[in-house]
């Protein structure tokens, strides 16, 4: 006898959207949150609780019918800014969820400039936000892994306008690069926002941190770009991956030379 058709329900995943922001408020965190909402609902693959506060990032039985990180799959910061109002055994849940449960992380545009009091956060997402040396510009961008969930949709060379954020405390050794911009095409003169002498300005990686799948990306950052269907496609693979349900390399590898393919 087949099985009532509610029994699909049962792998229906959780994700956790967080829009709190204690510094810059990016116009596009409802958009954002909204997308990941829709994609998730269209998609069936999970249902979203968008919060613009942080109380459910604990283990705490919270009561009154409240979820805690046990029910979530994934938790996802988008464009967060400044230092969010988490305590410290809050602090210690959320990595513990990621690093010793497995669970998945996904950071929006701002998601770098945020918590700079938190090293374990730096460590986590991959670095911090250090400028955006163009601010919102059409970024010439390269796509270093066609082969990733996320990313495979994308050409090899393409350009979008966006704002792109440098990273500091950040190291192509220890993330894998997805998108970068192309520094042949860019313009370093008279720009005392470029800090990163190397001229590696990474647009999306991923990487581990212990059990946990984390991807980052700086696209995001106007309220347009939530209705491009590239950067809506992206974030969705993004998803997907960091739930497990897709695979990715997560190993870093060196910056590509100018003309290889």
């Amino acid at each position: 006898m087949p099985p009532p058709p509610r029994e699909k329900k049962i792998h229906l995943k959780h994700v956790l959207v967080i829009g709190q922001t204690k510094g810059f408020e990016h116009d596009s965190v409802s958009a954002g949150m909204a997308a990941i909402y829709e994609m998730g609902r269209e998609s069936g693959l999970w249902e979203a609780s968008l919060r613009t506060d942080v109380e459910l990032i604990t283990k705490k039985d919270l009561g009154r019918n409240a979820k805690n990180l046990d029910y979530f799959d994934a938790l996802i910061f988008v464009s967060t800014t400044g230092e969010l109002d988490l305590d410290d055994s809050q602090k210690k849940d959320m990595m513990s969820f990621i690093k010793d449960d497995g669970k998945g992380f996904v950071g929006v545009h701002a998601a770098l400039d945020t918590n700079y009091k938190w090293p374990e956060y730096g460590e986590m997402i991959g670095g911090w936000f250090d400028q955006h040396p163009w601010s919102t510009f059409n970024a010439p961008i390269i796509n270093e892994d066609p082969n990733f969930p996320a990313v495979r949709h994308l050409p090899h060379a393409f350009v979008k306008w966006d704002e792109i954020y440098q990273p500091k405390e950040w190291s192509r050794d220890k993330v894998h690069v997805l998108l970068s911009l192309d520094p042949a095409k860019l313009n370093y003169e008279n720009n005392p926002r470029i800090h990163r002498t190397d001229h590696d300005f990474a647009v999306a990686w991923d990487k581990m941190y212990g059990k946990g799948r984390v991807f980052y990306s700086t696209l995001g950052h106007t309220e347009e770009a939530w209705s491009d269907p590239d950067i809506r496609k992206m974030y969705f693979e993004a998803i997907k991956w960091a739930l497990g349900m897709t695979e990715g390399s997560t190993a870093p590898h060196a910056r590509e030379q100018a003309g290889d393919h």
